[in-house]
């Protein structure tokens, strides 16, 4: 496996983004200013941005793997990669997520915790109702994970 920082052309990887956040104008907002991070394993499996937010914090606003290879460990290699990789450079890593438990519980195995809610967030940004394992997403949930180093 390898994890390429793609730095140009990264509307090219659209298609496997829409399968993180399914508005291309959502994506469009944090794309260009994020750290791109590509998976390989022969081919693309996996794809990750990166925002920094502030001087201490970083957030994951994108994480996703084509389905046809969900369950074979390339997200959790793409996670682990960006926690070791962004301990030198911030006080915390965070993200958003549904309110899903099974999402909530993966990210929890790697020592996210929650840390706020925004209220309607997927129905006010959001062109469309979007369901994760059948339930409609509504609320923005974020987690953070804090790096012991400040």
């Amino acid at each position: 496996m390898d994890i390429k920082i793609i730095n140009e052309n990264k509307d090219d990887f659209m298609d496997l983004l829409l399968l993180g956040d399914e508005q291309e104008n959502m994506i469009k907002k944090y794309l260009y200013k994020g750290n791109l991070f590509a998976l390989y394993d022969n081919d693309l499996k996996t794809i990750s941005v990166v925002t920094k937010e502030d001087d201490e914090t970083y957030e994951i606003k994108n994480l996703a793997t084509y389905e046809k290879y969900h369950g074979k460990g390339y997200g959790t290699h793409m996670l682990e990669f960006i926690i070791e990789e962004f301990k030198s450079k911030c006080k915390r890593l965070s993200l958003g997520t549904g309110d899903i438990s099974s999402i909530l519980s993966y990210y929890k195995k790697f020592g996210f915790v929650y840390s706020h809610t925004i209220k309607n967030f997927f129905v006010d940004n959001y062109d469309h109702e979007m369901f994760e394992d059948g339930k409609q997403l509504v609320d923005m949930i974020y987690l953070k994970l804090e790096y012991n180093k400040w």
